[in-house]
């Protein structure tokens, strides 16, 4: 297991350097650059003549952009410094540090109510075959995979406004101030972002128990006269969680995607609006910096899926 673990954590380095160097040259890539961008806000503002040379200079642009990447990732692997914004001059670090707990919060109560919800009905519709329970667990397995989260998200805010008065906070309720009133803000967003996840979990996990609980050692169980609710958790459940598990993995970058959805409709200042904000004001550092802050956590949570097979089921070994 150590040794695995190690390799794995060896290989980390090269994804995420393939990574930061996808990101930071496909940005670049984009129509228009910041030096264009900062040049039109000074005309606006009824500033005069524009030195594009003084501008790309003080940024650091005025270089070839494999000089802009060598010392980009040299700043990071020798001092731990993401760079500064191109915008505001603030340090990277300091913008992601103040968004990554609303997104943090937002992934891992996303998850965990994908599970609460997908675990229990695509198990129920497992051992219960071709009953009204499992056609209605079916059913709202493809409702939920089939509507898009933005398309939800927005109907969310939109309709209860209309018919009701109601819609969702629009500014951040620290959890440090109210406790209830941070996860209830959080519940619905978290619940839009984890649908298709959700959705996903019910089916894979009907598919695998149904599959595990035909097998021979089942049988065994059954008849040695086990209850049903040992039969399930202990002898069938945990083989039939390893492709589930696999799928969640899978499903993390897909996740990212609709936390950055949410935040925006919802108005929470997580990484995914810091990135749009960034996007659109070219800022290459923070653009670059939150990807590479994202690639590494979802590397490292598919490292926690692998290792978690051992756990589910003894027979695995590394080596």
């Amino acid at each position: 297991m150590l040794v695995y673990t190690t390799r794995r954590l060896l290989l980390i380095i090269p994804t995420l350097l393939i990574v930061s160097m996808i990101v930071f040259l496909t940005v670049r890539l984009l129509p228009g650059d910041i030096v264009d961008s900062i040049a039109k806000s000074a005309v606006l503002a009824g500033g005069g003549p524009v030195d594009r040379e003084a501008i790309e200079r003080v940024l650091g642009l005025d270089v070839p952009i494999y000089v802009q990447y060598a010392r980009w990732l040299g700043d990071i692997v020798l001092h731990g410094d993401l760079g500064d914004s191109l915008r505001s001059g603030e340090p990277v670090a300091a913008k992601i540090g103040s968004r990554l707990a609303v997104t943090f919060e937002l992934g891992l109560i996303s998850i965990v109510m994908a599970l609460l919800i997908g675990l229990p009905i695509g198990i129920y519709s497992a051992i219960r075959p071709d009953t009204i329970g499992d056609y209605l667990g079916r059913s709202v397995s493809i409702t939920l995979i089939a509507i898009p989260s933005f398309w939800a998200a927005t109907l969310v805010v939109l309709y209860p406004s209309i018919w009701w008065g109601w819609s969702p906070p629009m500014e951040l309720i620290p959890f440090s101030e109210d406790p209830l009133g941070n996860l209830g803000q959080f519940i619905i967003p978290s619940f839009v972002t984890g649908m298709w996840m959700s959705g996903v979990g019910m089916r894979m996990t009907r598919t695998m128990m149904l599959e595990e609980m035909r097998k021979d050692h089942i049988r065994t169980a059954w008849a040695k006269g086990l209850g049903e609710g040992v039969v399930v958790t202990r002898h069938a459940l945990k083989n039939a969680l390893i492709p589930v598990i696999s799928i969640i993995g899978l499903e993390l970058p897909m996740l990212v995607a609709g936390a950055i959805i949410a935040e925006q409709i919802f108005a929470l200042p997580g990484m995914g609006r810091l990135l749009l904000e960034a996007l659109h004001g070219k800022d290459y550092t923070v653009i670059s910096g939150v990807n590479l802050i994202i690639a590494t956590a979802i590397v490292m949570s598919n490292l926690l899926v692998d290792l978690s097979y051992a756990y589910l089921d003894p027979r695995v070994r590394y080596s």
